[in-house]
C-alpha cells in the first residue's frame, strides 16, 4: 500500500525529507519511489494498516511541502485505451465505500495534459459507483482518481477529515486587479490556510493594526487594507500610489530589519527576500519583544537543503521563545502561490 503525495513540482525531495521524518516518528517501515519534477511522490509501506496509520495519525495542517494526500494499492495498469473503467472499476471494489469521487492531476505541464482524460473516467467511475451503492455521505474516505499517463493511474482514498480543504491542494484564488502585486495571493492564502474562517471576523477584524516589513510595492499591505486594517508599510522603496490614497497606510522608507515600531501590533507580515536564518532572527526579536500577536512571514529557501533550512528556522524560533516563556504556535507551508519559499504562521500567547 502506498501513501501518494502531491506537490510543487521541483520540491519532491523535500517531500522525501518530510514523509521520512514522519515515518520514523510512527515507526513505519517502507521506501520511497519519487521522480523528479514529477509533481507527485509515494511512500510505499509494509501493509495497508501501516499507509492508512499515515495519513491518520499524522494532522494534514503539520504537513509543509505535501499539498495532498491519499492512500492506494500499486498504479493500476491500462492497457486498453478503449475501456480504461473497467480496471479501475475492480480497483475501487477493493474499498469500502466513499463519500465520493475526486479526479485529480499532478502541477505539471503532462499532468494538466491529463485533465479532459480524467475528467471523463472519473465521470463513467461515478456512475459505476452509484450503480453499485458504493457512495456514501456519512463515510470517511473519499474516492481519489490519479492518471500518471494516459495507461496508467491511482485509485485510492483519502480522509475527508485530514486533508486540504481545496481539491489536490490548489485554492481557486483570483489575483485582483486594483493590487499592486499578485503577490498579494500570498497573504490572502495564508489566511485561509493558517486562520480558520469562522474566526477571521476577530483575528482579521477591521481597525487592527499592522506592520508590513518589507512592503513595497504593497501586495500583502493592500490585503490588510481590504480587511479595514491600519498598516505601517516599511520600505526604502515606493508604495503604490493608489494604495496610499486609502487613508489606511503610513509609509516608513526604513530597513525591515532595523525598523522598530512605536507601540505593539496585532498582524506582523514579512515578505522580504533574505536568507532564513535572517528572517528568522528579525522575528524572534518581534516576538520576545510581543510587538505582535500573530505574524505571517515568508522564507527563501536555499537551492539545497530546503527542509533542513525550514526546521533549522523552526528551531531557532522555538528555542527563542521557549527561552523567554512565551507560549506560542508555530506552522510552516510552501503554499500553492509560494514559489521557492515556505510561508509561516506564528502566533503568540
Amino acid at each position: 500500500m502506498e501513501v501518494v503525495c502531491l506537490c510543487r513540482a521541483g520540491f519532491e525531495k523535500e517531500v522525501v525529507a518530510e514523509l521520512q521524518e514522519y515515518a520514523a516518528q510512527l515507526q513505519i517501515t517502507g521506501y520511497v519511489k519519487a521522480k523528479d519534477k514529477s509533481g507527485y511522490v509515494s511512500y510505499v509501506c509494509a501493509s495497508e494498516d501501516q499507509a492508512e496509520k499515515f495519513v491518520s495519525t499524522i494532522p494534514f495542517t503539520q504537513l509543509i511541502f505535501i499539498r495532498h494526500w491519499f492512500v492506494a494499492h500499486s498504479p493500476v495498469m491500462l492497457p486498453d485505451v478503449k475501456d480504461r473503467v473497467t480496471p479501475l472499476s475492480l480497483e475501487a471494489e477493493k474499498f469500502p465505500p466513499f463519500t465520493a469521487l475526486q479526479s485529480l492531476l499532478a502541477d505539471t505541464n503532462e499532468g494538466k495534459s491529463l485533465a479532459a482524460l480524467s475528467k471523463s473516467i472519473s465521470r463513467h467511475l461515478t456512475q459505476f459507483l452509484q450503480r453499485k451503492k458504493r457512495l456514501d455521505a456519512n463515510a470517511d474516505w473519499c474516492a481519489q482518481l490519479l492518471f500518471l499517463d494516459g495507461d496508467k493511474a491511482y485509485f485510492g482514498r483519502c480522509r475527508v477529515d485530514n486533508i486540504s480543504p481545496w481539491l489536490g491542494g490548489i485554492p481557486r484564488l483570483r489575483a485582483p486587479k486594483s493590487a499592486p502585486s499578485r503577490a498579494t495571493l500570498k497573504l490572502e492564502e495564508a489566511w485561509h490556510h493558517f486562520v480558520p474562517k469562522q474566526e477571521w471576523s476577530s483575528r482579521l477584524a477591521p481597525g487592527l493594526r499592522a506592520v508590513d516589513l518589507g512592503a513595497a510595492p504593497g501586495g500583502w499591505t493592500w490585503q490588510l487594507v481590504q480587511k479595514s486594517m491600519f498598516v505601517d508599510a516599511i520600505d526604502n522603496g515606493p508604495m503604490d500610489e493608489a494604495l496610499m490614497e486609502s487613508g489606511q497606510v503610513d509609509h516608513h522608507r526604513a530597513d525591515g530589519f532595523v525598523f522598530i515600531p512605536k507601540k505593539s501590533v496585532y498582524w506582523l507580515v514579512c515578505d522580504i527576500a533574505d536568507k532564513p536564518a535572517r528572517v528568522a532572527s528579525l522575528v524572534c526579536r518581534w516576538a520576545e519583544n510581543r510587538w505582535f500577536e500573530e505574524a505571517i512571514f515568508n522564507l527563501k529557501l536555499p537551492m539545497k537543503q530546503r527542509h533542513a533550512a525550514v526546521m533549522d528556522a523552526a528551531a531557532k524560533i522555538g528555542d527563542v521563545l521557549h527561552g523567554a516563556g512565551i507560549p506560542f504556535e508555530l506552522r510552516f507551508k510552501q503554499l500553492y502561490h509560494d514559489r521557492e519559499e515556505v510561508t509561516a504562521h506564528l502566533r503568540l500567547y
